[in-house]
């Protein structure tokens, strides 16, 4: 057993599961801002009916996220010593920043979003829920901010073979930072979008709630549309700063084997041969020299560019990507169709769409995980891009054994966790939102 493989595939595992939550609860956070934004301007029942349950799914899905980030976080001292001890100095001021300024308040007002109703103001409430928003999105930046750091090392310098961090805005503010925060926030958004709007949609083809469904539906169309077009030109900013930086991931993402000019853009194509390339592929020749550069005959490195053991495993990132970008298209596709169904005025009583929109729920989920793959994946063989090699960060007294151990309980408590999750999620989602729950004002004299 290779222990730096089980090492990767525990981690791959961990990380992979715990993200499922985080794009959720941040989207569905400023969701439940605007729905107490509505609460508070209309007084209405059905309108704080609405927040009540959308916060339990916030919290819910919240609680398992927690749950899930303490043994990634674990990892790091046991299975990746030496990475540790490698990035300890960088990654020690984005982590405690993300623990006290965005965990901290997040938590905290959580709880007054939660157990405030009809004990705090409206007003009250609604700034609870504005923190809490707040501090999952910058829960998100400096989580980030230490991840890209290992994509795009900057204001750092070597002491005996550990990186130490020389300008604390340098390294925050690396290259590849606003890219990749801007493109995985607009990702938040379309998950809980298409989360809202297909729950929304459920509801109208079972008759009922309908009042409730008609309007989850409306604000999950609204958020799905505008951050599905919006993912466009971030990815394509990011696509633009990887290529900058990270030329190898570039190559594998695109299939591209050879250094050419007028490089071809490949919309689906299948990996194979020694060396890998893309063949049977549908290719645009010329698009990703002009994505990239804005210039048709500008030069795209292929493979062929960089040394064999400093490729990242090709068919993976490639088909991650590709799968990634279908998906996108469809996103696109679908909240378009549904925005042109609104117009018509036929939105609510278009059982195929509202199909699509209750079957189209976990998609986002899996474009998130595909991403994520095709940004790790491809950052390969590196932990920390051109500094420290994957197979150098693990910890080297972990035998094989105990690690493929711990993957087999991870699996266990995680698979456990999900079914938890999606358990009480149906549950809530049979009981709906209960308007029985608000109390009126001559309740609450009494």
């Amino acid at each position: 057993m290779d222990a730096v493989l089980l090492s990767r595939i525990q981690f791959a595992i961990t990380v992979g599961f715990h993200f499922i939550y985080p794009p959720l609860t941040i989207g569905l956070a400023w969701i439940i801002v605007y729905l107490m934004i509505r609460r508070l301007r209309t007084g209405s029942k059905s309108d704080e009916a609405a927040a009540r349950f959308w916060v339990k799914i916030f919290a819910l899905s919240f609680a398992v996220g927690v749950a899930s980030g303490i043994t990634m976080e674990f990892q790091f001292g046991t299975n990746w010593a030496n990475y540790s001890r490698f990035v300890g100095d960088i990654f020690g001021a984005p982590l405690a920043a993300e623990a006290i300024l965005s965990f901290f308040l997040e938590s905290t007002f959580l709880a007054v979003l939660l157990l405030g109703w009809n004990r705090v103001s409206p007003k009250v409430h609604l700034f609870s829920a504005i923190m809490v928003a707040v501090g999952a999105t910058l829960s998100a930046f400096w989580i980030l901010v230490a991840n890209s750091w290992q994509q795009t090392p900057a204001g750092y310098h070597l002491v005996n073979n550990r990186a130490e961090l020389t300008s604390f805005f340098e390294a925050v503010f690396n290259p590849s930072t606003l890219p990749r925060f801007a493109h995985t926030l607009c990702a938040a958004f379309i998950t809980a979008g298409f989360f809202v709007m297909g729950i929304g949609a459920l509801y109208l083809l079972k008759k009922r709630h309908e009042e409730f469904a008609r309007r989850s539906l409306m604000i999950g169309l609204v958020v799905a549309l505008i951050s599905s077009f919006l993912e466009l030109p971030l990815g394509h900013l990011h696509a633009v700063q990887v290529a900058r930086t990270q030329p190898a991931k570039l190559a594998a993402v695109e299939g591209l084997y050879t250094t050419q000019k007028q490089a071809p853009a490949i919309v689906i194509g299948l990996i194979s041969g020694d060396p890998p390339e893309a063949k049977y592929a549908l290719k645009v020749k010329g698009l990703l020299s002009l994505l990239v550069h804005g210039n048709i005959n500008k030069e795209i490195k292929g493979l062929d560019a960089f040394p064999k053991d400093e490729w990242p495993p090709v068919a993976l990132t490639f088909y991650s990507f590709h799968a990634m970008v279908i998906l996108g298209m469809y996103f696109i596709g679908l909240t378009a169709l549904g925005a042109l169904l609104w117009w018509r005025q036929k939105l609510f009583s278009n059982r195929l769409f509202l199909w699509l929109a209750t079957l189209s729920i976990p998609l986002p989920f899996i474009a998130n995980e595909l991403g994520w793959i095709t940004a790790e994946v491809g950052r390969q063989p590196w932990v920390v891009y051109e500094l420290l090699r994957t197979k150098d960060a693990i910890s080297v007294m972990v035998p094989a054994s105990q690690i493929l151990l711990t993957i087999v309980l991870f699996c266990m408590v995680y698979a456990l966790l999900f079914a938890v999750w999606i358990g009480v999620l149906r549950r809530e989602f049979a009981k709906g939102p209960q308007v029985s729950e608000v109390k009126s004002k001559e309740d609450l004299a009494q």
